[in-house]
């Protein structure tokens, strides 16, 4: 397989395996195999008409408006059995220029609107962001890359351990102007958290899939309340998650139970004949 990008497909949802029709289980029960319903890339990162980009979009549309923490859903990621990813829902979001006395050279910061994506972007100093934008890495300045959206620095959210603060400016820095096909991170999330961890799994292709599904998303919808679908790659976890990110939490919950209540209707309807 090497570096060659794995095109991403639905399954027939007569074979997803759950059993659950309410699409919930408690908090003490296993995991389940779950699968990612939508695969696409970034509205805001990506250039649609990129041919080994290429993917069903998403067909949600939601007015642009103001950050509403409540409607974030709240996730973890864990390779096997370790969390190596944990959502910080209480984050505080801070305007642009609140921003800029916070920040330090190496920090993530993540910019945030209800119904879009989040955009990721690595902060490298003199007030200048370096991040991936349509298809292209570019140094900006964080003001002019917060597009007044509200930000916050996100560097506890993956639990790898960081880079030297020099490295990951240099890591950021080394690729400014790469473009189209001289990329190698789908998203904004995917290339700001490479610059700073370095692992190859935030890389298009950066593991080799296998049949097997290593990483699990767990949804948290509320306390009793919450579903774990799995993924053979981090970058399959990343887009997931990333795309409930921006439908937001309510319409995610719908989609699942949807989801789950159209499969057990399926299963029926085998078994029926």
């Amino acid at each position: 397989m090497g570096n060659q990008v794995e095109k991403l497909t639905h399954l027939n949802y007569a074979e997803v395996p759950t059993s659950d029709p309410n699409g919930f289980e408690p908090d003490d029960n296993g995991p389940r195999i779950g699968v990612s319903y939508i695969f696409s890339n970034d509205d805001d990162d990506q250039d649609e008409n990129l041919d080994r980009f290429s993917s069903e979009k998403n067909m949600v549309n939601h007015e642009e408006k103001p950050f509403d923490p409540g409607d974030q859903l709240e996730c973890s990621i864990f390779y096997r059995e370790e969390c190596v990813y944990e959502t910080n829902t209480g984050a505080e979001t801070h305007s642009a220029e609140s921003l800029l006395n916070k920040c330090r050279p190496g920090d993530l910061l993540e910019f945030v609107n209800t119904g879009q994506y989040p955009h990721w972007a690595v902060y490298v100093g003199d007030f200048q962001v370096v991040h991936l934008h349509r298809a292209e890495i570019k140094n900006n300045f964080l003001t002019d890359v917060s597009q007044g959206k509200k930000g916050r620095i996100v560097n506890g959210l993956y639990r790898y351990c960081a880079l030297p603060p020099e490295v990951i400016v240099r890591n950021a820095l080394d690729h400014v102007g790469s473009r189209d096909r001289e990329l190698y991170w789908r998203n904004s999330e995917c290339f700001a958290a490479w610059c700073r961890f370095g692992k190859r799994e935030f890389k298009i292709g950066g593991e080799i899939r296998i049949g097997k599904q290593p990483y699990r998303l767990k949804l948290l919808f509320s306390e009793k309340k919450n579903h774990v679908l799995e993924f053979q790659s981090l970058e399959d976890v990343i887009m997931e998650k990333r795309r409930n990110d921006q439908i937001g939490k309510d319409a995610a919950m719908q989609e699942l139970a949807n989801h789950l209540n159209t499969t057990n209707e399926i299963k029926e309807d085998h078994f029926a004949n």
